[in-house]
């Protein structure tokens, strides 16, 4: 028996989520899909609706009627399609405007990060300068480590 590093097997590394081949921030909500899931749940209820519909009728109409399978079939079809006619657009709006909520929720992350880390950036070339004095880079880090943490007041002393 061999025993072996993990890290040696040829095993795929995981890719950053929600990022483009550009290194940019990508956003997760698509609004086509979410139409497209908003439709399918509803044709999925509607159906479910119809057969329910059709069944309780099964019970309703004698066995020896003529044309029995027809009239149940319409009734569970005609069901079905009332639902959707009465509640798809109402769906559709909700699920579109949510959609675009999201969408600018994520966009507003995104550009959170973004701006902390580029101030990271400049705060880490201003540690590396040699002109800046020791006081200005301990400063400028504090300041954005108080304001990275969610502390809105830094008490500077003597």
């Amino acid at each position: 028996m061999q025993i072996s590093a993990i890290n040696s097997c040829n095993c795929p590394k995981p890719q950053p989520k929600f990022t483009s081949n550009k290194n940019e921030y990508e956003n997760p909500i698509n609004r086509k899909s979410e139409r497209n899931l908003a439709i399918w749940g509803n044709l999925g209820t509607g159906a479910l609706l119809g057969a329910t519909a059709a069944g309780i009728t099964s019970f309703c109409i004698e066995k020896g009627t003529k044309n029995r399978a027809l009239a149940i079939s319409g009734i569970g079809i005609g069901a079905g399609l009332a639902y959707l006619a009465l509640t798809l657009p109402a769906k559709l709006y909700n699920t579109k405007v949510n959609a675009f909520t999201r969408e600018k929720e994520m966009d507003v992350f995104s550009r959170d990060k973004d701006l902390k880390s580029n101030i990271m950036e400049e705060v880490n070339k201003e540690v590396k300068d040699e002109d800046v004095s020791l006081d200005d880079k301990i400063n400028h880090y504090t300041s954005v480590q108080m304001a990275n943490n969610g502390n809105g007041m830094l008490i500077k002393g003597a």
